[in-house]
């Protein structure tokens, strides 16, 4: 057959060659090692934690080399685009300081000279190099319409079977004659172009993925579809063409598409197009309520989303590192030794990343993120949390812009000049639960039911505690004598002042100087665990404390 001319029939319109495009996009100019690399998001929804990760290597990696990380729009499945999808996607990946130095900038705006950056404003390009494989035989036409086509194959599949010939994976237009060819497209008949496997499935060969390391693969037999119907191409045209076009040298993209490489490998050789180097991520999973393992999912968890840790309050920086610590096992350790280091600093070595599923531990994350912030100064724990309170809880917001300066306070207690700062914080949405009873307007002491007092300590004896430190208390004392005065009323009570002697023989004390300081502690917060009591009380002033256990007593009494 002249495929030469079998090309001019099915693509009259297109009048470009491949070397157009070649001469248009010149090879980058970049040093030895550099590599270029992509995050290429489909626009159908959000952008999920998996696909955030994916780009944290793009961008490691590119940064690393003093490459390029940019951006592609893969939007080529029309049908199932949400609207704005792709700007969000971008606006997320900025705000978690994972910035594509070029490509797509949301809005349809775009930087770059290996543009367009968009999928569906390269169909031109895409239906070029269509022909271009049918000018050197490796495509072909089908016209078979896909129910019919599907149905047809698995029927003559199942005859095979049962008659124990082989089975049949090529595409039946892939026959056709260049008279059949031309009386269909004469009748109107739509059709596909479809590669021409030259692979064998009973042959394998050896591929080495960045991450998965060598393996053994089958050769693709497949008759994939290049260009569809309504003249769209799928992944395995656009990926090809666009990343050979664009100089990407690593492509970075989830398990999921790992069977689909020897296809994918195939049309590169067809094309004679230099091969990228392919890094097939593990997919994050966590386990359901049954404990069974799977894939961390769009539909089912809303920390899929990575809007979900802007909303509850994360810092950004927590997410990352957490990101990080599924990718590189070294990280937590070199963390612990660099606790204020940027994680840039880091050497993220791909080679590092385990090819099993990491499980998403949400736990894990509040802890990175509590690490974090204890390193944070009081004004940069303040400006966070009314950023993050400004947008998602406005009451709150108005309560911490009138109270800054005792904010400023707390914050500070067992946070500065100290070697273990405090670690109660795991995001900005906890602040206003952690210490709502510094605020009068969020202060909820009312009843008993909100006072986390030791159950093993009777409301008497409770009481008699708070009776007994009512009248002694003064806000001029220092730290030293404020201490002392709680021990001085520990004996008369039944409770011991030193806690060795409480340690050696317990039965002999209703409890100890903790939890005296407990129960006051309990009484002027409501929680058993608040920072450095000496110092919310000096915030809080003489006066609502003794209100404060002068309720508390009333309530115990009731």
């Amino acid at each position: 057959m002249d495929y030469k001319k079998l090309a001019d029939l099915l693509f009259p319109d297109v009048k470009n060659d491949i070397e157009f495009y070649f001469n248009k996009y010149p090879k980058r100019e970049l040093n030895d090692g550099a590599e270029v690399t992509r995050i290429a998001p489909s626009p159908t929804g959000f952008l999920h934690l998996g696909t955030a990760y994916g780009a944290l290597i793009d961008y490691l990696i590119a940064r690393k080399s003093d490459g390029v990380f940019y951006m592609r729009l893969e939007d080529t499945d029309q049908k199932r685009e949400i609207e704005n999808a792709g700007s969000i996607a971008y606006d997320m990946l900025c705000y978690y300081d994972i910035k594509p130095t070029e490509g797509y900038t949301g809005n349809n705006a775009q930087i770059g000279d290996y543009g367009d950056y968009i999928q569906s404003h390269r169909i031109d390009i895409y239906r070029t190099f269509a022909k271009h494989l049918v000018s050197i035989g490796r495509a072909f036409p089908c016209f078979c319409e896909k129910s019919e086509n599907k149905e047809d194959i698995l029927a003559r599949r199942n005859e095979q079977l049962e008659s124990g010939d082989n089975i049949e994976t090529k595409d039946p237009c892939r026959n056709l004659t260049y008279e059949e060819i031309e009386q269909n497209i004469k009748m109107g008949k739509p059709f596909a172009i479809r590669l021409l496997s030259k692979g064998d499935a009973e042959k394998t060969f050896e591929f080495d993925d960045l991450i998965k390391g060598k393996r053994t693969l089958r050769e693709n037999d497949k008759d994939i579809v290049l260009l569809k119907s309504n003249g769209i191409p799928p992944y395995s045209l656009a990926h090809i063409v666009d990343d050979t076009l664009m100089g990407t040298t690593i492509v970075v993209r989830g398990e999921e598409w790992y069977s689909s490489l020897p296809a994918h490998l195939e049309v590169f050789d067809a094309f004679g197009f230099n091969r990228p180097k392919y890094a097939h991520t593990p997919v994050i999973c966590k386990h359901d309520e049954q404990g069974n393992k799977r894939k961390l999912s769009k539909r089912k968890d809303a920390e899929a989303d990575a809007r979900y840790y802007i909303e509850k309050g994360y810092p950004k920086q927590a997410v990352v590192e957490y990101l990080l610590n599924l990718l590189n096992s070294d990280f937590e350790e070199w963390r612990m030794n660099n606790p204020t280091s940027d994680y840039n600093d880091f050497n993220f070595d791909i080679s590092k990343i385990g090819s099993n599923n990491p499980m998403f531990d949400i736990v894990k994350l509040e802890d990175i993120s509590k690490q974090i912030i204890s390193h944070y100064t009081p004004e940069q724990i303040y400006e966070n949390v009314c950023e993050w309170a400004k947008e998602f809880d406005k009451d709150f917001y108005e309560v911490l812009r009138n109270n800054k300066d005792i904010c400023l306070q707390l914050f500070s207690i067992d946070r500065v000049d100290t070697p273990k700062p405090r670690k109660d914080i795991g995001k900005w949405s906890d602040v206003k639960g952690l210490y709502s009873y510094m605020f009068k307007e969020l202060c909820n002491l009312n009843d008993l039911s909100k006072y986390e007092f030791n159950e093993n300590i009777s409301k008497e004896n409770t009481v008699k505690v708070l009776k007994a430190y009512l009248p002694i208390y003064n806000e001029n004392d220092d730290k030293q004598m404020w201490f002392d005065k709680i021990k001085g009323i520990c004996e008369p009570l039944g409770f011991s002042a030193d806690m060795k002697a409480y340690k050696k023989n317990p039965e002999l004390f209703l409890g100890s100087v903790a939890d005296v300081s407990g129960i006051i502690r309990v009484a002027v917060t409501g929680r058993k665990n608040t920072p450095d009591l000496f110092y919310i009380c000096k915030l809080l002033g003489a006066n609502e404390v003794r209100n404060r256990i002068q309720s508390a007593m009333e309530l115990l009494s009731n």
